[in-house]
């Protein structure tokens, strides 16, 4: 039996889930009364992580984000991903929004976990790998601890636990 159980604490996106979302809210938005001629465009550049919206005015940029939301919701895509740029003036008199989607844990926010981790008094270690903390412990009942307290808490970004051994 292993002396030391461990698993991962990531916050990664599932980009297909996203991909499918953003394919329905691009129906809906093709279907809808209120968008009947609109420019209303929704773009996915998977290689920047970035999803930009393109609208007529802010009231349909707005209503495009609600779609977008509830759609991300249904398909199990946390909203925390999302972290929305200023609207700013684009080509004919359009608006658009940029949105960067979060992948990885930044260094500060690692540096959160490890200390929030260290904080709790349980008998766990937290390490820093890249753009994920690795949780180590001797039993796995504090494992399981250290995840209840983890999902009790807001970090501000979405957390999944991963690589549980």
């Amino acid at each position: 039996m292993a002396d030391q159980f461990s698993f991962d604490v990531v916050s990664e996106v599932n980009m297909q889930e996203l991909k499918n979302a953003l394919d329905q809210a691009t129906k809906e938005i093709k279907q809808r009364f209120d968008f009947k001629d609109s420019k209303t465009e929704i773009t996915l550049k998977e290689k920047e992580k970035e999803l930009v919206v393109i609208s007529d005015d802010e009231y349909k940029l707005k209503a495009v984000q609600e779609i977008i939301k509830a759609k991300c919701v249904k398909r199990g895509v946390s909203l925390k991903a999302f972290d929305y740029g200023a609207v700013e003036p684009a080509l004919s008199g359009t608006v658009r929004q940029t949105a960067k989607i979060q992948s990885g844990l930044a260094s500060e926010k690692a540096k959160e976990l490890t200390k929030a981790i260290k904080d709790s008094k349980l008998k766990v270690q937290a390490q820093i790998q890249g753009e994920q903390v690795r949780v180590l412990g001797k039993s796995k009942d504090e494992l399981q601890s250290a995840i209840a307290f983890l999902k009790g808490k807001d970090f501000g970004v979405d957390l999944q636990f991963t690589n549980y051994r």
